[in-house]
């Protein structure tokens, strides 16, 4: 499967290298629940959740689940009368499972072209799904995650606690210089949770809460930027941050790199990468990719008066995947102000040349 994918993905954008998508700029009028599925005349689109959830005994429970699509044939190429075969996009997922109280990480992927239906994006309730796996937009608002496999399996209820916060300027997040080298963004980002969560043999009534990001561009990473430090972090007080910082291929940070205060009523605050510090100070070396993840962080906010630490629940939160490769887990919050979050590393096992945040 690993090798499959990688062929895939790899003819795909060959094959799309020079074809028209619709491009990031700025004036998107986001709409919701519109905006909650699918946007096909871009190139890339994800669809990703996050929760930190807790069982009846304080068991320490978190979960992914992403839906990707990723772009074949742009809109002004497509023809409704070709063969079945022939299909617009590649659709792909992946699971994670954190048992923190047993130490035990295990995550999944899936792909599919989807040319009988059994993957897609935007029919009725469902935003996206793959086989069994689906997001569905139920009609109260709340949006229903299932997913299972042999290791792993989430069947979860999210209710929205606060409305949708829009990332970046203008419509826009910013991802390198230069025109359409953005994305469209938004995240809601606290969700209450309930539902079962299955870690190997053992399935937990688990309750918590999520975080949901909609993202959607037809740009890579640029030829000078390796790959990205991201993190989503509800605080105890109400508020939520989000931060991203785009990595150079020298080490450095990319200064299009920014980030999101969202205050308890909701508002939301930009964060220029000129605001807010994240300096790595404790480090793990996975055994299985050689990749050496900066898993601890030092975090500073001084227009908000915000530090605190990141430490992983479990350093071993690694998805080992084809293409992509990268460290994804339940952190800890620990300052001025307490929380908890998901951090994303991407690069460290490999320049990244796919997804773009």
């Amino acid at each position: 499967m690993r090798t499959i994918l990688v062929s895939l993905i790899v003819a795909l954008n060959l094959l799309a290298a020079d074809s028209p998508w619709r491009i990031a700029i700025p004036g998107w009028k986001y709409e919701f629940p519109r905006d909650h599925y699918g946007h096909g005349d871009f190139k890339t689109e994800w669809w990703y959740f996050t929760g930190n959830l807790t069982g009846p005994s304080g068991q320490r429970l978190g979960f992914e689940l992403t839906f990707f699509r990723e772009g074949i044939i742009p809109p002004t190429q497509r023809d409704s009368a070709r063969s079945r075969f022939v299909v617009n996009d590649l659709k792909f997922a992946h699971l994670a499972v954190t048992d923190a109280t047993n130490r035990r990480f295990r995550f999944l992927q899936k792909a599919s072209r989807g040319a009988f239906g059994e993957a897609g994006c935007s029919t009725g309730e469902r935003i996206a799904w793959i086989d069994d796996w689906s997001l569905e937009l139920l009609p109260s608002g709340d949006f229903h995650l299932r997913a299972s496999a042999q290791a792993a399996a989430i069947d979860l209820v999210l209710t929205p606690r606060k409305k949708p916060a829009i990332h970046g300027q203008e419509g826009v997040s910013l991802k390198a210089a230069g025109e359409g080298r953005a994305s469209h963004y938004y995240s809601i980002t606290r969700l209450e949770t309930r539902g079962t969560v299955r870690c190997e043999d053992v399935t937990t009534e688990a309750k918590g809460e999520s975080w949901f990001d909609h993202e959607w561009a037809s740009n890579q990473l640029a030829l000078n930027q390796s790959g990205w430090n991201w993190l989503c972090a509800q605080l105890q007080d109400g508020s939520e941050i989000m931060l991203y910082q785009l990595r150079l291929n020298d080490g450095t940070i990319d200064p299009v790199s920014s980030g999101s205060y969202i205050a308890p009523d909701g508002s939301v605050r930009f964060l220029a990468s000129s605001q807010f510090s994240m300096s790595p100070v404790g480090f793990w070396k996975s055994d299985e990719s050689g990749a050496r993840y900066p898993l601890r962080w030092q975090v500073n906010i001084p227009d908000l008066a915000l530090t605190f630490a990141v430490q992983p629940v479990l350093d071993r939160q690694e998805l080992v995947l084809a293409p992509l490769t990268y460290w994804e887990g339940a952190v800890d919050l620990t300052g001025n102000k307490k929380g908890v979050g998901y951090l994303e590393l991407t690069g460290y096992a490999g320049t990244l040349r796919a997804l773009t945040r």
